[in-house]
């Protein structure tokens, strides 16, 4: 009898997990980029569950990256900010960076990374050059009571998370061409929000896509600023006030994401260690007042011809 009852259970445990497979799927056994994306991941990644992470992540962003901040972080803190830094980190872009990165013609990969992306699970990134371009909802966005508009600016680049995006959720991300990712990134810097290239070790350990935060909706601004996670790390560039043309309006103290920026007496003053290059103050400024400098304490850009160039010479 006890043995038809654990008969029983593993049965109906084993039909409930290929109901959510086939639902996870969009009732298809398994779809090309599913197998694409786990055949790259390697037996090693599916045998130690990094797979099945990396599947969720890319399946459902949104309830991931709501969950993380939402609920484990307010209750974890530090812990499990530091913790998601180690593992799921966003480089800052200014906003030419981020077109040079789009308009790439080939493939830069590279794997001296500690002062482009200072984490330890950025082992290898692949700039890549790819024509395959997704555009899908901000998962941030998407869980906010009043999101900021559009919320569909998220873009997935290179093989096969772009083909997984457009199989699994067809409703909600696009294929688009390079001139239209471009005109996207100039709307969303005309907004005033800030272009940032995301990595994640579950996902081949390599870039992924370039988002465009706003500090009232961004999963990693929150992080940083209200949990103190090191989660997106400087562009390499500082900002920078010309005190004779600043007026001391208070525009870029709004503007900016991460809180570095303050009036004292009658100019801004810039908090160099809160700073992150992002630019955003920069191009709100109606005055002009605000510049971005190059910073070595702030590491390497994500500069295409410096890192090819840096790559040629070795």
């Amino acid at each position: 009898m006890l043995w038809y009852i654990i008969g029983g259970v593993i049965g109906f445990v084993v039909i409930i997990v290929i109901i959510l497979w086939l639902f996870a799927e969009r009732w298809k056994l398994l779809r090309p980029s599913t197998w694409l994306f786990l055949k790259e991941s390697g037996w090693l990644r599916f045998l130690n569950l990094k797979s099945l992470h990396g599947y969720i992540y890319l399946r459902w962003p949104g309830y991931y990256i709501h969950l993380c901040i939402g609920y484990f972080a307010p209750i974890f803190k530090r812990t499990i900010a530091n913790w998601m830094a180690d593992r799921y980190h966003g480089k800052v872009l200014t906003h030419d960076l981020a077109r040079t990165i789009i308009t790439l013609e080939k493939e830069i990969p590279l794997t001296d990374l500690e002062q482009i992306i200072p984490y330890p699970t950025a082992r290898k990134l692949v700039l890549n050059g790819s024509a395959d371009i997704v555009v899908s909802e901000c998962p941030c966005r998407s869980f906010r009571e009043k999101p900021c508009q559009p919320t569909q600016v998220c873009l997935i680049i290179g093989q096969p998370f772009v083909n997984f995006k457009l199989e699994h959720s067809p409703q909600t991300s696009r294929l688009i061409s390079k001139e239209e990712a471009l005109t996207l990134l100039e709307e969303e810097h005309r907004r005033g929000h800030l272009h940032s290239a995301w990595f994640k070790d579950v996902l081949l350990d390599r870039f992924i896509a370039i988002c465009n935060c706003c500090k009232c909706c961004c999963g990693g601004i929150e992080a940083m600023v209200k949990y103190g996670s090191s989660i997106m790390s400087s562009s390499g560039y500082v900002s920078e006030v010309d005190e004779e043309l600043c007026s001391a309006c208070e525009t870029c103290v709004e503007a900016c994401p991460f809180g570095a920026i303050s009036i004292t007496g009658d100019k801004a003053t810039i908090d160099w260690a809160k700073c992150l290059g992002c630019g955003v103050c920069a191009t709100q400024c109606p005055v002009d007042a605000i510049s971005l400098i190059r910073d070595e304490r702030k590491g390497i850009p994500m500069d295409i011809a410096m890192l090819a160039e840096s790559r040629e010479s070795r």
